[in-house]
C-alpha cells in the first residue's frame, strides 16, 4: 500500500515529534475557533471538545478513503439495524484505535491538561440499555477494523433509557441529558430526510396500492464515524432524529394558543426521545411501534435510495445490500421493504418480496415467549394499515409455498402480530447468537418453522471487540500480554494462547497478580469516593452487572448473600475469605418485581454494611447508573464473575467473556455462551453448578418444586425468612412479601432449586481464593484461551455464513 493510500496518522507515526505538534496546533486551532475561548479561560469541556474535534478530523481522511473504495468497488455493504447502539464514551476509542494515546497525552501536557480527566468528562451516549446495544457496538467496531463496508441504522434518543438513581433503596428515573452538551462525533445531515407516515387509509389504483398517512414526521440523519484498529478502515453509524413536517403553527401562536402552536414539535419529537417508552399502557404501545416503524422505514428508504444512485436495476437489490435485524425492533423491515418493491417500485408483489427476503437476516436474542414482540393486529391496523395488509399477503404466501405447515406457523394468530415469526418468514438467515441457544431455537420457539426451513437457522456465538474491552480498560494487563508476546493478539485474539507457555512461569503469574491488583486498588479508591463505602482490595469482589430482570437470578445473589451474612454471624471467627459483593444494572420503569429486586438490594446492603462485625468479612455496593464506562472499571478489577441465570433462558451475554478475557473466574450454569466459554478454558478453570436445561424443564413439571427445596435447605430458609420478616425492612416489615410469596409458589426460574448448589459452590470459590497462586493461575488461563470470543470473528462468521461479502480493504 503506498503512502497515498494510508491513513494520514499512519504516516504520520512515522515522525511521533510533528504528530505532537500537529495535534497541538490542531487542538489550539479547535478551541479557539470552533469554541470560541483561548487557553487560559478554557474549561474541562472546552478542552474535551476541542480535542474530540481534533481527533475527528483523523477519522474523517479514512472515512472519506473507505467510502469512496465502497463506491468505486460497486462492494457490497451491510446495514445493521438496533433499536440500541450502546457505543459509551468514544473519544478514548477513537485515539486509541488510532494508536495516538501517547501524543494525545503529550500534547494535552503541554497545555498542561490532564487527558485522563479530559477522557472522564465525556458522557456517555444513551443509546442504549444492555447487551443487544452493546453487541451492535462491537459489531460496528470490529466491522471497521476488518474493513466490511456497513451502516448502523438507529434512533438519536435525546434522553435514552433513564439516569438510574436511589432514594430509600428504591429506583428513581429521571431523563439522561447527554445531548445537554454538543455532541462532538455526529455530522447532521439536513439533507438526508425522510417523511414517515402512519395511520391513514390505502386505496387501491390498478395494480398498486396507494397508501396516505394521515400523520407525518420527519426522520432526519446524523452520522457518527466509527474507525477501526490502526484507522485503516472506517465505517458510519447513521442515527435519525424525529422532527415535525409543520415546524410551527404560527396562526395558532397568534391566536394566543402557544401550546397548540408547538404541539407539532412536541408530538414529533416524542418519537426520538426515549429509549424503550414503557409500554404497559395503550399510548405507550403505539409509541413503541411507530419508533420502531420509524428507524425502520427511514433506514430502508436511505438503503434504496444508496442502491438507485449507483444501480437501475432494482431487483439486484440483494447483490449490494445485506440487512441484518438485531432482534425483532426491526422486523416491520419484511413488510416495509416488499412495500418499497412493490408499491412504489412496480415489482410484482411475489418478486418483491423475494428480493427482500434475499435481502433480510434475522439475529434472535431471546428464549423468553414474553419477550418476542406481539401487537394487537388492531393497532397495527389503525397504526400501519398498508404494512397489516402485507402481513397478511406474506403469510398467505407462505401457506401457498408451504401446504403442509402447522396451524402455529403463521405472524398472526388470536389477534395479534407475531413479530419473532414475521421476521423469520421475512428472512433468508435466522441466526441464534450461542450454540446451546441457536440449538434451543430449533427445539422451542421456532420449532415448526425450522421444521419447514431446514436450513435456514444458523449459529453465530457473539463476541466482544478486544479493542475496548481488553487493551484499552485494562491497561496493567494489556500491557504484561503485549510485553510478553507482542501486540498482535489486538486484532487477531487468537494469539492470546500464546500465552498458554507461561501459565507456570511464576515471574509471569506474579507480574498477572499484580495487574489484577492495580485494578482492584482503583477500583476500591473509585467506591470510596463516589459511593463513601470502605472495600477490602484483597478481598474476593464478586461482581455481577447487568440488566435486572428474574431469569437473570440477581434475586439468587442476594439471597445467598443474606445466607453468608448469617453464618458469619453466626460464627464469626471461622477462617471467612473476606468479600466484596458488587452489583450493577437497571429494571425497566414498568418492571415491578425487577425493581423490588433492585429495593431488596440496596436494603440488605444497608444492613450488612452497618453491621461492625461484617468490617473486612463482607461489603455490599450498588452504584447507581450502570454504563458502559463504569463497567470498563468494574469489569478488569473483578475476581469472580456472576453468571448465573437459569439454564435455557440466557441467549448468549457478552458480559461473560468481557470477565474471563480481563482474568475473572466464572461462577455459571450451563447458559449461554458459558458453554462455549466452559468448554474453551477448560471446566477446571470454571465453577459449575446448577441443573441443565432439561434438568430445569422436568423440574418445573413438579407444582411444588420450590416448596420442596425451601424446607430442605436450612440456609435458603433462613434467608427468606429473613426477608420476609422484616430484618432488612424493619419499618415495613410486608415490604418484601411478595418477593417471598413469588419463591414459595411461582419460581418459575428456579432460584430455589439451584440455590443450594450455586451456596456450596460459593464456599469452594472461597477455599480455592485463599490459594493465590492456584487462583492467578486459573484466572491466567481464562484469558489465554479466550482469543475465540472477539466480535472480529464473530464479524467475518457473519460474512461468511449469512452477508456473502469479502472484507474491502
Amino acid at each position: 500500500m503506498s503512502n497515498s493510500q494510508l491513513s494520514p496518522t499512519a504516516v504520520e507515526r512515522e515522525n511521533p515529534s510533528a504528530l505532537e505538534g500537529d495535534l497541538c496546533h490542531a487542538i489550539d486551532q479547535h478551541l479557539k475557533y470552533s469554541l470560541g475561548k483561548n487557553p487560559e479561560h478554557a474549561t474541562v469541556y472546552d478542552w474535551r471538545m476541542s480535542l474530540s474535534l481534533a481527533i475527528r478530523d483523523k477519522i474523517v481522511d479514512p472515512w472519506f478513503s473507505s467510502t469512496q473504495r465502497t463506491y468505486e468497488r460497486q462492494h457490497k455493504r451491510v446495514y445493521y439495524l438496533s433499536m440500541e447502539f450502546l457505543i459509551g464514551r468514544l473519544l478514548e476509542d477513537a485515539v486509541v484505535n488510532l494508536r495516538l494515546e501517547d501524543n494525545t497525552r503529550q500534547a494535552l501536557a503541554g497545555f498542561g491538561v490532564d487527558y485522563d480527566a479530559i477522557i472522564k468528562d465525556e458522557p456517555d451516549a444513551a443509546l442504549g440499555n444492555g447487551g443487544l446495544g452493546r453487541l451492535a457496538a462491537c459489531f460496528l467496531e470490529s466491522m471497521s477494523t476488518i474493513g466490511c463496508p456497513a451502516y448502523g441504522y438507529g434512533i438519536r434518543y435525546e434522553h435514552g433509557l433513564f439516569r438510574q438513581s436511589f432514594e430509600d433503596g428504591r429506583q428513581i428515573e429521571t431523563a439522561e441529558t447527554w445531548l445537554a452538551q454538543r455532541h462532538a462525533w455526529e455530522f447532521e445531515r439536513p439533507e438526508v430526510a425522510y417523511v414517515i407516515g402512519f395511520g391513514g387509509t390505502v386505496t387501491e389504483k390498478g395494480p398498486t396500492n396507494v397508501w396516505s398517512p394521515a400523520e407525518t414526521v420527519i426522520a432526519s440523519g446524523y452520522d457518527i464515524p466509527i474507525v477501526g484498529w490502526q484507522g485503516r478502515w472506517a465505517n458510519t453509524l447513521r442515527l435519525w432524529s424525529a422532527k415535525p413536517t409543520t415546524v410551527f403553527d404560527l396562526e395558532q401562536f397568534n391566536q394566543g394558543h402557544y401550546t397548540a402552536a408547538a404541539e407539532p414539535e412536541v408530538l414529533a419529537r416524542t418519537i426520538s426521545r426515549v429509549l424503550y417508552p414503557d409500554d404497559t399502557t395503550a399510548d405507550g404501545k403505539e409509541l413503541r411501534l411507530k419508533q420502531e416503524y420509524f428507524f425502520t422505514a427511514a433506514s430502508i428508504r436511505d438503503i434504496v435510495r444508496r442502491f438507485k444512485s449507483e444501480c437501475d436495476d432494482i431487483t439486484k437489490l440483494a447483490e449490494r445490500a445485506a440487512i441484518q435485524l438485531n432482534d425483532t425492533h426491526p422486523a416491520i423491515a419484511g413488510p416495509e421493504l416488499t412495500r418499497v418493491l412493490h408499491d412504489e417500485n412496480g415489482l410484482a408483489f411475489e418478486e418483491a418480496f423475494e428480493i427482500a427476503q434475499a435481502c433480510l437476516s434475522y439475529t434472535n436474542h431471546t428464549l423468553l415467549p414474553e419477550a418476542l414482540e406481539r401487537w394487537s393486529a388492531k393497532l397495527m391496523t389503525r397504526v400501519l394499515p398498508r404494512h397489516m395488509q402485507l402481513i397478511e399477503k406474506i403469510d398467505a404466501h407462505h401457506a401457498k409455498q408451504n401446504p403442509t405447515r402447522h396451524a402455529s406457523v403463521t405472524p398472526i394468530e388470536n389477534g395479534e402480530v407475531k413479530m419473532g415469526e414475521l421476521a423469520f418468514i421475512c428472512a433468508h438467515k435466522v441466526n441464534g447468537v450461542s450454540a446451546l441457544h441457536t440449538g434451543l431455537m430449533k427445539k422451542t420457539v421456532f420449532q415448526n418453522l425450522h421444521t419447514l426451513h431446514p436450513d435456514r437457522i444458523v449459529n453465530q456465538t457473539n463476541g466482544v471487540t478486544p479493542r475496548r474491552w481488553l487493551w484499552s480498560c485494562n491497561r496493567p494487563l494489556s500491557q504484561l500480554i503485549t510485553d510478553t508476546i507482542g501486540d498482535g493478539w489486538v486484532d487477531d485474539l487468537g494469539r492470546l494462547e500464546e500465552t498458554e507457555p507461561y501459565l507456570t512461569d511464576l515471574s509471569y503469574l506474579e507480574k498477572f497478580a499484580e495487574a489484577k491488583q492495580q485494578n482492584k486498588d482503583h477500583l476500591a479508591n473509585w467506591i470510596k469516593q463516589e459511593w463513601d463505602i470502605s472495600v477490602d482490595p484483597s478481598a474476593i469482589f464478586d461482581v455481577q452487572i447487568k440488566r435486572i430482570h428474574e431469569y437473570k437470578r440477581q434475586f439468587m445473589n442476594i439471597l445467598e448473600t443474606i445466607a453468608l451474612w448469617h453464618a458469619i454471624r453466626e460464627n464469626p471467627n471461622a477462617n471467612w475469605t473476606p468479600r466484596v459483593k458488587i452489583f450493577g444494572g437497571k429494571a425497566a420503569p414498568g418492571y415491578v418485581v425487577a425493581k423490588e429486586i433492585i429495593h431488596l438490594i440496596n436494603d440488605v446492603a444497608k444492613v450488612i454494611n452497618s453491621d461492625l462485625l461484617m468490617k473486612g468479612r463482607l461489603t455490599v455496593v450498588y452504584p447507581a447508573n450502570y454504563n458502559v464506562s463504569m463497567a470498563e472499571l468494574l469489569i478488569p478489577a473483578t475476581d469472580l464473575s456472576e453468571q448465573i441465570s437459569t439454564a435455557g433462558k440466557e441467549a448468549s451475554g457478552t458480559g461473560n467473556m468481557k470477565f474471563a478475557m480481563n482474568g475473572a473466574l466464572t461462577i455459571g450454569t450451563l447458559d449461554g455462551a458459558n458453554v462455549e466459554i466452559r468448554e474453551c478454558v477448560g471446566a477446571e478453570n470454571f465453577f459449575l453448578f446448577g441443573m441443565t436445561t432439561g434438568q430445569a424443564d422436568q423440574r418445573r413439571q413438579d407444582p411444588n418444586h420450590s416448596k420442596k427445596v425451601i424446607e430442605a435447605s436450612p440456609e435458603l430458609t433462613g434467608a427468606l425468612e429473613m426477608i420476609g420478616s422484616g430484618t432488612f425492612s424493619p419499618g415495613e416489615p410486608t415490604r418484601f412479601k411478595g418477593l417471598v410469596e413469588l419463591m414459595e409458589k411461582n419460581d418459575y426460574f428456579l432460584v430455589c432449586s439451584d440455590f443450594d448448589s450455586y451456596y456450596a459452590k460459593q464456599r469452594e470459590v472461597e477455599q480455592v481464593f485463599q490459594d493465590q497462586k492456584i487462583w492467578t493461575r486459573m484466572a491466567a488461563a481464562n484469558t489465554a484461551r479466550m482469543g475465540w470470543f472477539s466480535s472480529d470473528r464473530t464479524i467475518r462468521s457473519y460474512m461468511k455464513d449469512i452477508w456473502n461479502l469479502e472484507p474491502a480493504q
